[in-house]
């Protein structure tokens, strides 16, 4: 029996958006504030929804259960099938004691900390976040840091901020793409009106970035190099998002950010050099700061070496997020599992959308074709250019799966939690509750593509979700609905960086275990923020004038 979404299941908005903010409330509470481990903070928000899915919205238990599960299959592929495989990528670089080389040739490059932070945490992860997406560019950002010597907090949550501005376009342009496909939009025209966003903000972040970490007079004494990153990201950008689509603005604009940093840093450094690695002001943010080991000089080969796992990482990862490939090998094998019971039994109606619409519930074990595989893949050649035996890359990696193995269990306990708050409509409970907001709409029609990526860790899914209900809304008020479409994806992107299963990333990848409440409480205000400054400047193209001149109608 089909069963349709009640969105004002206790006939009073305030009470059914109270009610339906509880789950995430309990998991964000017991992470941030009764310091709970992670997976015991996300099984608790798991239960609040299964009971609030259940008792107060009229699910049918089973059917919850299914989305629940639902939910943690996909957290564990393809999520947490990155995770496990990044972290012994790294692992192996360490082992073989190439990790040690690689830090001395990027600080060969500066020793400055925040030009560091620059180099690795902005550009290199803005190619990853173009090329993978879910999750990896944290996962790599945040390990390379620790190795450098950064504190666990500082790598945490530095990377965190870090993928914000590169998060719509990721993955070789899924959300924008999604969100075209799925709700109508014309693809090249949301894409550009997204790239009349964000670059704004892909010159703000890398301030942003480097004030949350060395303060206000840190950074500006190295402004010029922090004007050159953004910049020379922010107008590629804009022009191939505009004139050439969204598959690749994030690959040609990391890779444009990074050559002009390293080419200015040879004809340009800072007066002083910033040795520090821990947050401004957080000196004793986690203690356990790796102390940089003194920096040698290596002979070429050797630095080469160091190098190659992750050069082939970067091939690897660009290759498995190419569609083509993508298509051919979920085409050798990628089964299909319909969840009976809850596929195509699940009802969404108006005013979310315009006719009833059956959702469904199919989960594909994309195996082959799941980045995860390709950083797996990436890992063994890597270990074995670095000399590992057959038998020592097992061993290491039975070694990471048992370091790991927590992790893998919030994020699925996670996924499962974002999942039924979908197949439940708590989620869209939460976003009718933005879309009452008349002339102040485009703010918080914003707010609600980040609330989207806050619960469902990924700018893809909140498109989905609320894409929609953006365009449905736009129309109504006599906005563009362009305009909305791009908002929810461009406020989603200062969501990812409290997402709990990036959370969960980056706390995996520092093997700052047990540290995700610490992480959160950091980064909060940061995604508050930005994500407010985006919608102040959605609402300023809606109704002010040049501004309203950007908007693609």
């Amino acid at each position: 029996m089909v069963w349709q979404q009640v969105y004002d299941p206790f006939h009073s908005m305030a009470l059914s958006t109270l009610a339906a903010a509880i789950p995430v409330a309990v998991m964000l509470i017991g992470l941030g504030f009764l310091h709970l481990k992670a997976h015991i903070a996300a099984a608790a928000g798991l239960v609040a929804a299964l009971a609030i899915a259940i008792i107060g919205y009229g699910m049918p238990a089973d059917m919850a259960a299914k989305a629940a599960i639902l939910g943690g299959l996909t957290g564990l592929m393809p999520i947490g099938w990155i995770v496990l495989n990044i972290i012994f990528l790294h692992q192996l670089t360490e082992q073989s004691g190439s990790f040690k080389v690689l830090q001395d040739s990027i600080a060969g490059i500066t020793e400055d900390r925040r030009l560091q932070l620059l180099l690795i945490a902005f550009a290199f992860g803005a190619f990853f976040e173009g090329a993978a997406g879910f999750g990896t560019p944290v996962a790599v950002t945040a390990a390379i840091l620790i190795g450098l010597g950064f504190s666990p907090l500082a790598a945490s949550g530095l990377s965190l901020i870090a993928n914000t501005a590169p998060v719509a376009y990721g993955a070789l342009g899924t959300p924008v793409i999604t969100l075209a496909k799925v709700h109508g939009y014309d693809l090249m025209a949301v894409s550009a009106m997204i790239g009349r966003q964000l670059p704004f903000f892909s010159l703000l972040v890398p301030f942003w970035l480097i004030w949350a970490f060395a303060g206000r007079k840190g950074m500006m004494q190295i402004w010029p190099a922090i004007l050159v990153t953004g910049v020379s990201f922010a107008i590629p950008q804009f022009l191939v998002s505009n004139y050439m689509g969204p598959e690749l603005v994030d690959v040609i604009a990391a890779l444009v950010s990074m050559t002009c940093l390293v080419l200015f840093l040879r004809v340009w450094q800072p007066k002083e050099v910033w040795r520090s690695v821990s947050l401004k002001g957080h000196e004793a943010d986690g203690g356990e700061a790796h102390a940089a080991l003194p920096i040698t000089q290596h002979p070429r080969a050797d630095v080469i070496r160091a190098w190659v796992p992750w050069i082939i990482l970067t091939v690897f990862v660009f290759i498995w997020g190419l569609p083509v490939v993508k298509t051919f090998f979920n085409g050798i094998f990628a089964p299909a599992f319909p969840i009976e019971g809850l596929h195509q039994m699940v009802e969404k109606v108006a005013p979310v959308v315009s006719k009833p619409t059956k959702e469904g519930a199919v989960y594909v074990f994309g195996l082959l074709s799941a980045t995860g595989t390709g950083i797996l893949l990436a890992a063994i050649v890597g270990g074995l250019t670095l000399k590992f035996s057959i038998g020592g890359l097992i061993a290491s990696y039975g070694r990471t799966l048992w370091l790991v193995r927590y992790s893998l269990a919030t994020i699925a306990l996670m996924l499962g939690l974002g999942t039924l708050t979908r197949y439940s409509g708590l989620d869209t409970t939460l976003g009718l509750a933005f879309a009452t907001t008349g002339v102040l709409y485009p703010f918080f029609g914003t707010l609600m593509g980040w609330l989207g990526v806050a619960l469902t860790g990924s700018d893809t899914a909140s498109n989905v979700l609320f894409g929609g209900m953006q365009k449905v809304a736009a129309e109504q008020l006599g906005l563009s609905p362009n305009l909305m479409g791009a908002a929810n994806s461009s406020g989603g992107v200062m969501g990812k960086m409290i997402d709990a299963q990036s959370i969960v990333v980056a706390s995996t990848a520092t093997r700052w275990f047990n540290h995700e409440g610490d992480i959160l409480r950091y980064v909060f205000f940061h995604s508050i923020a930005l994500a407010s400054l985006v919608g102040v400047f959605v609402t300023l193209q809606a109704y002010v004038w040049p501004f309203t001149a950007m908007v693609v109608k």
